[in-house]
């Protein structure tokens, strides 16, 4: 039987955000599945060296908040200046209480698992980056580098 293939596109770069594509691509790794993420525009955070992510609540509403501030808490809200900080903060710490394995955690045992990423070339031109600013390992490729294992991944999931 095939090796099954998971192709997943990582497309933000806020904290609760860098969790779903590491998370899916370790356990698709851990199952025996070939797993390759395609990090473009705003993911392209999530492979820097130096993670610097954080929680975004502006434009999230569905975001669970503590102390049920999403009930009585006006949405306008979050943009007071440090609210962002703050936000992160709270969940970093919540997530340290519950035992949740921290991003760097996460995308190390992709690391460990094989998991191939691939960072978007025309991303990384766009905005200037440099590509020495990424984990070692990453490859830098297009949009047809990725489309070349989608085509043939049973599973292409955009994140």
């Amino acid at each position: 039987m095939a090796e099954k293939k998971l192709a997943i596109i990582a497309t933000k770069g806020t904290l609760d955000w860098a969790y779903p594509p590491f998370i899916l691509a370790s356990t698709a790794a851990a199952l025996g599945y070939e797993v390759e993420i395609f990090f473009t525009f705003y993911g392209l955070q999530l492979v820097k060296k130096k993670l610097g992510l954080q929680v975004s609540p502006l434009g999230n509403p569905g975001m669970p908040m503590p102390m049920a501030m999403d009930k009585w808490f006006p949405v306008l809200g979050t943009a007071i200046p440090g609210m962002q900080s703050i936000m992160t903060m709270m969940m970093k710490s919540k997530m340290k209480k519950k035992g949740v394995a921290s991003v760097g955690e996460l995308r190390e045992l992709c690391i460990e698992g094989g998991v191939k990423m691939v960072a978007c070339q025309m991303t990384v031109d766009l905005f200037d980056m440099n590509s020495k600013e990424f984990v070692d390992g990453i490859e830098l490729g297009g949009a047809a580098t990725f489309f070349e294992f989608a085509g043939e991944s049973d599973i292409t999931l955009y994140i």
